[in-house]
């Protein structure tokens, strides 16, 4: 995962001790060069100690922040005493960028309150975000409201905020692909594109024709072919598919491969049941599998590009592959677990151990010779994080939700992609979804990062999101 960069702003006032500002400066550097974050900061030759406090320091600072602009995901700001709210809000507002701010807070010490020593930075901080309210500015805070930029609690305040910077970053002109129609029994993947070309996200679409074409038009030696067929026998245990089926994955991928390049799409959203089987005698399941798992470019089923705007946000917060599950089955009477099951195309990764197979549900239809291609498994026992989104169409909102949960370890007989998902609360959650029509497909991802994806939907990009506790 590229390195998040933060744009660092050193708040000071004068009648305060400019040594704490001083120091200040060199422990935020200190904390973030430590834990892997890079910095863009005034040099401390270019303001007086390389903070902010009048507005010629804020002019400066603003100035080189926009020069900087491509390269700064979200901007820190640090208090290590009161520090010139004015000042932090002239240098963010001139800085042209809109981008995740947090503001931090240094707390003062019982054996250091006396002039020289005092830092005011807890009333300081209040004052800050007074300012940047007035000027329309949205910013993010640390969860104590003072905490030391040398302890672990603000390690993870870092890194709760880098993962709401790349969601806001990394949604910011995505293109995601569309191939294919929705299945016509699916109207609950309905969304409006228009929506979400407002908020900066592209939909191109194909025909699932042309990629079937496309990959008709291939041959068995064709190098693209050959490559493919290797890729896919060293993803997961693929023994028992037939060769020509094998050979039909590895066409199919390798054409989706070359669209979703020629595009430079960020994720895709495929048409499956039963067009693909019927007319290619196959399921996209191991391909949608290994573009998530490989290329960091999520796949999701039925055509459900509002999944996929969740499993790409998940996937931006946490650095790791993100799946689409169904809310599937109650699990026996506990109230607080359920299901959670596709047929599948989850990431390798979410498996205890990955084998590719044929779609037991649908091959009672058009056989199980034109099923081959899903990857099946047990989903690990690991901490999670869900989230679904909807555009509202008739409101003209996103809506969503999100929280948090674990996959556990319990026994399931079953086929398919499966976990046993474990939700405080989960009966509210299912009321919650069942009232405000929500669809039944969720995106989930092995971490909990629910905090940081709430961060950067709600407060940065304005959608209408319920957190579930």
């Amino acid at each position: 995962m590229k390195k998040t960069t933060f744009g660092v702003i050193v708040g000071n006032r004068g009648f305060f001790p400019d040594v704490l500002a001083q120091q200040g400066r060199e422990d935020i550097l200190k904390a973030l060069k430590k834990n892997g974050f890079k910095a863009v900061t005034p040099d401390a030759t270019e303001t007086k100690y390389g903070a902010v406090e009048t507005l010629a320091e804020a002019k400066k600072c603003a100035e080189l922040f926009a020069r900087k602009a491509d390269e700064i995901d979200g901007i820190i700001v640090t208090l290590p005493n009161f520090g010139d709210e004015k000042g932090v809000m002239e240098a963010i507002k001139l800085s042209g960028l809109k981008v995740p701010v947090l503001i931090q807070a240094e707390p003062d010490e019982p054996g250091k309150m006396m002039m020289g020593q005092r830092r005011d930075s807890f009333c300081g901080k209040i004052s800050t975000c007074n300012n940047l309210r007035q000027a329309g500015i949205n910013f993010s805070l640390t969860n104590s409201h003072t905490v030391s930029v040398s302890s672990e609690e603000f390690v993870r305040d870092l890194e709760d905020f880098a993962a709401t910077c790349r969601i806001v970053k990394g949604l910011k002109n995505s293109r995601f692909g569309a191939i294919g129609a929705r299945p016509g029994a699916f109207n609950t993947v309905r969304f409006s594109e228009k929506l979400l070309e407002l908020t900066g996200i592209s939909v191109e679409t194909i025909d699932l024709s042309e990629i079937l074409g496309q990959a008709e038009a291939l041959k068995d030696d064709d190098k693209i072919v050959r490559d493919k067929l290797v890729a896919i026998k060293e993803y997961a245990e693929s023994g028992s598919v037939p060769q020509v089926s094998m050979l039909r994955l590895a066409k199919f991928g390798a054409v989706v491969d070359r669209w979703v390049a020629e595009w430079e799409l960020d994720g895709t959203a495929i048409q499956c049941w039963t067009s693909l089987q019927e007319n290619f005698g196959i399921c996209s399941c191991v391909q949608m599998s290994m573009m998530g798992e490989y290329l960091g470019k999520p796949s999701a089923c039925e055509v459900d590009i509002m999944g996929l705007v969740g499993m790409y946000l998940l996937q931006l917060a946490s650095g790791t592959p993100s799946a689409l599950l169904d809310w599937n089955n109650n699990c026996q009477d506990n109230p607080d677990k359920c299901v959670c099951f596709h047929c599948s195309n989850l990431p390798r990764s979410f498996f205890q151990k990955a084998t590719i197979d044929f779609q037991e549900i649908i091959a009672g239809s058009v056989g199980k010779e034109n099923t081959w291609g899903t990857i099946v498994g047990q989903i690990k026992p690991s901490p999670m994080t869900f989230c679904r989104l909807t555009t509202n169409d008739a409101a003209g909102v996103i809506q969503g939700y999100l929280g948090q949960g674990e996959f556990t370890n319990d026994p399931l007989e079953t086929f398919g992609g499966y976990g046993v998902a474990k939700i405080p609360n989960l009966q509210t959650l299912l009321q919650f979804i069942c009232i405000n029509g929500f669809e039944h497909h969720v995106a989930v991802n092995l971490s909990q990062k629910a905090e940081a994806v709430a961060e950067a939907l709600e407060n940065y990009l304005g959608w209408d999101i319920y957190r579930h506790i």
